[in-house]
């Protein structure tokens, strides 16, 4: 099964030069914890929840100015919509990441997540075992 069977086609993203404060509004609209964030529809970055909190609130930055290129995480890693589900389940396991923009001839066309993975009967055991993988990652960050 490839990436484009399971992915998500429509994709909010924003410019490198968003507010925190826009891109926290949008990831409310969409209940998501990440966006993308593009040039030109090519993908330079991605802003989670958690680098709005660790970046900008834990160190006093106003988010109403400070912008996304400031904050965000640069070295994206993505997967074609041709590529295998297995081997996008791979790098969010190796990568600890749950969610991967979708790029094909450097543009954004959609974003695959671990639950896209899991719907799946097939790559539930795969998802979980990244999920697993992912979770213990974070935890050994905290010790």
């Amino acid at each position: 099964m490839k990436v484009c069977d399971v992915m998500t086609r429509t994709v909010d993203w924003v410019g490198p030069k968003t507010t925190v404060s826009e891109v926290s509004r949008l990831m409310k609209k969409d209940d998501v914890g990440s966006i993308p964030i593009c040039d030109n529809n090519k993908v330079i970055g991605m802003i989670t929840d958690r680098d709005i909190v660790l970046n900008v609130i834990a160190v006093g930055k106003d988010y109403n100015t400070a912008v996304v290129q400031d904050v965000m995480s640069k070295n994206v890693v993505s997967v074609s919509s041709n590529q295998d589900v297995h081997e996008a389940a791979d790098l969010m396991s190796q990568y600890q990441i749950r969610r991967l923009p979708v790029v094909d001839q450097d543009r954004l066309v959609g974003i695959v997540a671990i639950g896209d993975l899991a719907i799946e009967k097939i790559h539930v055991n795969e998802a979980g075992d990244a999920l697993s993988d992912i979770s213990q990652g974070a935890h050994q960050n905290l010790n």
